[in-house]
């Protein structure tokens, strides 16, 4: 289904002046369609970067204390619009570490099994990264990995189904102690009902923690409503803060008052008292309580400049945008390509967010063949093994033309 705009609602890419696009042959501007992998660089993110270097030659030390952009808060310019970003409320969320160094943190906390509750579910498929750190954690407790760890498998249309996962629950919830899932399914792109699914895990007396690597800057979310027990997330992609951004974490109000174990450090101690350097550690209240070090400013700062866009731009307009180009390029691939060409991704709205996971239907030498030619055309996508072609048009910087470009090229070279 179309979304037609008016003139008080911008179309997709209304705000691509604001980032930097890399050439393609011939120096013209590359067709870029890779933001679920690594967004694009906020113009304004060199400048936030230059004015923390000068604010570093001109102060020095002085600069963690001077100014509305000191750095000992510096962390906190990004509170407020990831809070809106993610349906949190601002305690609730932080910026720091990166994805999975969050996750291990959180999991410390959280991953508490004992008795017969000892197990973690995931998805089969999961991102590697996920499965590293679960099946390590589960060594860390001297558990069985090949027993404790459950991955619960796609159907045969190759998706994951929110019942299954219910029904998984409602069966065998008392030996589960963690179950760890994704907002976006990062080969597929199938967008889940998280609501739903925090649903389930509550009833079953079941921590619910989520990877939003795919999903935050993508889908709108709403954590708190839910009741999510914690989220962790990076930010170099549809945030576009840069490659190995500081990444981000979400720990709910209810665990605000947290008492139970942690890695801690010395950032996430209470902050008036932070500097008397005593020996007993006293945790801030919410997200922030699970720092470890004083913030990357340098680092820090593309976010910040990055979130700015966030806040003018709005989630619910960037989803509109979204939906009309996705919508827009499924049905432009099925009517001209689409004996060729495989669309994993679920075509209903509620299930998908920016990207199109695609498969040629000649196989995986076809694929990466078709991949290699659109890359030397200058259209930049994401190969995932073991043939899977992701597409993703972002509504910041992308445009409903652009998808049409896209399919004209791919035809053509078919």
């Amino acid at each position: 289904m179309s979304i037609h705009y008016s003139e008080h609602f911008p179309e997709a890419g209304h705000f691509r002046d604001r980032f930097r696009i890399p050439h393609g042959p011939g120096r013209h501007d590359c067709l870029y369609l890779c933001g679920n992998s690594l967004g694009l660089q906020p113009i304004a993110a060199a400048d936030a970067v230059e004015a923390e270097l000068e604010r570093w030659a001109s102060l020095g030390v002085a600069g963690h204390f001077d100014g509305p952009l000191a750095w000992m808060p510096y962390h906190r310019l990004a509170t407020d619009n990831l809070a809106r970003i993610t349906g949190a409320q601002p305690h609730e969320v932080v910026a720091m570490n990166s994805l999975t160094v969050n996750l291990h943190l959180m999991m410390t906390s959280f991953f508490r099994p004992s008795g017969a509750r000892r197990r973690i579910l995931i998805e089969r498929g999961a991102f590697p990264s996920d499965r590293h750190a679960v099946a390590s954690q589960l060594a860390y407790h001297d558990l069985d990995i090949d027993h404790d760890l459950v991955e619960l498998a796609p159907r045969r249309d190759g998706l994951l189904h929110e019942e299954d996962l219910e029904d998984y629950l409602e069966r065998y919830g008392e030996q589960v102690a963690l179950v760890l899932w994704p907002g976006v399914q990062y080969a597929s792109g199938q967008v889940f009902d998280l609501p739903r699914i925090a649903r389930a895990c509550q009833k079953a007396g079941v921590i619910l923690g989520l990877d939003l690597a795919h999903a935050v800057g993508n889908i709108p979310l709403e954590l708190h409503e839910a009741g999510v027990d914690f989220a962790v997330w990076c930010s170099y992609k549809y945030l576009n803060s840069g490659p190995g951004a500081v990444a981000g974490c979400f720990v709910h109000d209810r665990h605000a008052e947290f008492d139970g174990p942690r890695l801690a450090g010395w950032w996430g101690h209470d902050e008036k008292s932070r500097f008397r350097m005593g020996p007993d550690f006293r945790p801030m209240r919410g997200a922030e309580g699970w720092q470890l070090s004083n913030p990357p400013v340098l680092a820090l700062a593309p976010l910040w400049a990055s979130l700015e866009i966030f806040a003018e731009a709005g989630m619910k307009h960037l989803r509109r945008c979204s939906l009309d180009m996705t919508g827009h390029l499924a049905h432009t691939i099925t009517e001209r390509v689409g004996e060729h060409i495989r669309i994993l991704t679920p075509l209903e709205p509620h299930r998908r967010g920016c990207q199109l996971s695609l498969q040629v239907k000649a196989g995986r030498k076809a694929g990466r063949n078709l991949f290699e030619r659109l890359e030397a055309h200058g259209v930049v996508t994401d190969w995932r093994e073991p043939d899977i072609i992701r597409v993703a048009p972002v509504p910041l910087y992308n445009t409903m033309a652009e998808t049409d470009t896209f399919v004209d090229l791919v035809e053509k070279l078919l």
